[in-house]
């Protein structure tokens, strides 16, 4: 296991008081460990399967219990960047509910307030952040009462988080094209792929060669686990036909060496499309997710029909698809006469 995560693991269990803190070596000499992976997820994943035993309820519940049984139970469940982002919110509510250890019968709604004061010190930064924090404590909460920790009510309940405005951003052709011009190709195939399937960014970079096949390009969107089936026509055939029109060539040994890759979006050296533009477009006015809500919203007006970008964006209901789209541009009316 490498140093890194050795350090990442050892504050991570900084609470954990009465536990041990690395699983149990095999024993012997030399003293032999055992690897917990190479990835941060992975090996928080690991460790939780080696450290977990019979649940046994403390006699004195502490938060930093409560938040280890999360560890060991709930977030080895998760996708590997969900598990990243819940470890990090842990982080912060430890840092607040361990120093010095709350006992989870003393919390009270009081507390969750002087959390996201805090927090944010006092409503100045990171109020977003704040709030998914706090949605998590509320979840950790409602796990503890089904664990037997505790069966008083969620001190999340009546405690006002912060507003958040959502992005209200229409990303118009002319900014699109500022942007498009001034990246590379493996970008300017990234932007394009997901403006015309108007998919979410982590769905577009994951679309696969095998997922073309009877004249349509096969999703399912990893949110949702929504299918959808996109035709293969238009300005997306011709982007597919220049996908398979491109060769790669290889680092390291041996250089030179094509590679056959089924990913759709890769750079030249066959590696994953992860970089972004620089055109003199502020960032406020442009962000790749983006690229989804001005796909919805030009479907609905070039088909007049709401329901086209629904089933596009895969939203279960119209309402939503309303919202996600009236929102960037507006309604579109007629005048009085």
């Amino acid at each position: 296991m490498s140093t890194e995560i050795t350090e990442i693991l050892d504050r991570l269990h900084a609470c954990e008081a009465g536990l041990e803190r690395r699983p149990p070596a095999h024993g012997g000499k030399p003293r032999r460990e055992t690897p917990l992976g190479k990835s941060y997820p992975e090996a928080v994943r690991k460790w939780a399967e080696l450290m977990a035993t019979e649940a046994v309820v403390p006699e004195i519940v502490a938060f930093r219990d409560a938040a280890t049984r999360y560890k060991q139970l709930i977030i080895p469940k998760k996708r590997a960047s969900t598990a990243k982002v819940i470890l990090a919110e842990l982080v912060k509510l430890e840092e607040f509910f361990c120093n010095p250890p709350a006992p989870l019968a003393k919390i009270r709604p009081l507390h969750v307030r002087q959390y996201l004061d805090w927090r944010t010190k006092n409503g100045t930064v990171a109020m977003v952040s704040a709030n998914r924090e706090k949605a998590l404590l509320s979840h950790l909460w409602n796990k503890c009462r089904e664990w037997g920790f505790t069966d008083a009510e969620n001190p999340c309940k009546g405690v006002r988080g912060f507003g958040e405005a959502g992005r209200d951003v229409y990303v118009e052709d002319d900014v699109y094209r500022a942007v498009w011009e001034a990246a590379d190709q493996p970008l300017r195939d990234a932007l394009d792929l997901a403006y015309l399937t108007g998919q979410r960014p982590s769905d577009a970079l994951n679309m696969d060669r095998r997922d073309v096949r009877d004249g349509f390009l096969h999703i399912s969107q990893s949110k949702t686990k929504h299918k959808l089936r996109i035709a293969i026509e238009g300005e997306l055939a011709e982007l597919l036909v220049r996908f398979g029109a491109r060769t790669f060539k290889r680092r390291g040994k041996q250089k030179g060496a094509v590679i056959v890759h089924t990913a759709l979006l890769l750079d030249d050296c066959g590696a994953g499309s992860t970089q972004r533009a620089r055109a003199g477009v502020p960032k406020a006015a442009f962000q790749f997710r983006d690229l989804r809500a001005k796909a919805g919203t030009d479907k609905a007006d070039s088909a007049a029909d709401i329901r086209q970008a629904q089933r596009q964006l895969g939203h279960s209901s119209v309402v939503m698809t309303e919202t996600y789209t009236r929102k960037r541009k507006g309604d579109r009316v007629t005048p009085t006469k």
